[in-house]
């Protein structure tokens, strides 16, 4: 059982957090906190998996609980949850230690795509924020690529879009394809290279000199 924490000062959100939670059998909710200070004391007492975390509470804000939970405990995620939309914060979060930073208009099941990926250790971004991974000062995963053979050049292509943040379907858009077909370049090019996540591509990308 996976042993969720949240954080946030509203309870219209903390309702809603709870529920979906709730709804994930291998979820398990372990407590509720409403402030920086507590949020520490219950993480200190519960030693939960994951943290789900507002950015602005009353008494200590979001980034610097980030920073005093993970310089205590490593092997806690933290998932930034926060309306937000800001690049400043998000690299802020990510430095604090954050594997994760997603909007809180996100569908449920974006939530729950993003909880799980960074328990299998990727680092999640929202996907409207993805351009600021483009940044050299933005600190990424480790990447070990596997040997590749060469990409077409509409993988090429359709990596770039993904790079800057492109869904499959404004890639098909961009390109004149199918969503399917966008699809079908996009599972070529990760098996090719062997990454699988958004961020690991927008890395290997940006180490490779396909986008500025």
């Amino acid at each position: 059982m996976i042993k969720v924490l949240i954080a946030d000062d509203h309870a219209i959100v903390r309702t809603g957090l709870r529920a979906v939670i709730k709804a994930e059998s291998e979820l398990e909710l372990i407590g509720e906190a409403t402030g920086g200070y507590e949020t520490i004391a219950l993480v200190e007492e519960n030693q939960p998996d994951i943290l789900v975390l507002d950015v602005s509470m009353p008494d200590l804000d979001g980034i610097e609980v980030a920073k005093k939970i993970k310089s205590q405990y490593t092997d806690i995620h933290i998932l930034i949850l926060t309306i937000h939309e800001d690049e400043a914060l998000l690299r802020a979060a990510l430095k604090a230690g954050a594997s994760g930073y997603i909007l809180k208009g996100a569908a449920e099941a974006e939530l729950i795509s993003a909880i799980h990926k960074i328990l299998e250790g990727e680092l999640y971004v929202d996907p409207s924020m993805v351009r600021v991974l483009l940044s050299d000062d933005v600190p990424l995963p480790a990447l070990q690529p596997k040997p590749t053979e060469e990409l077409t050049p509409r993988e090429t292509e359709v990596l770039k879009l993904i790079a800057q943040g492109y869904t499959n379907r404004q890639i098909g858009d961009e390109l004149h394809i199918s969503v399917r077909t966008a699809e079908s370049h996009r599972s070529n090019l990760s098996g090719k290279l062997g990454l699988q996540s958004r961020v690991e591509l927008v890395r290997y990308a940006r180490e490779h000199g396909l986008i500025e």
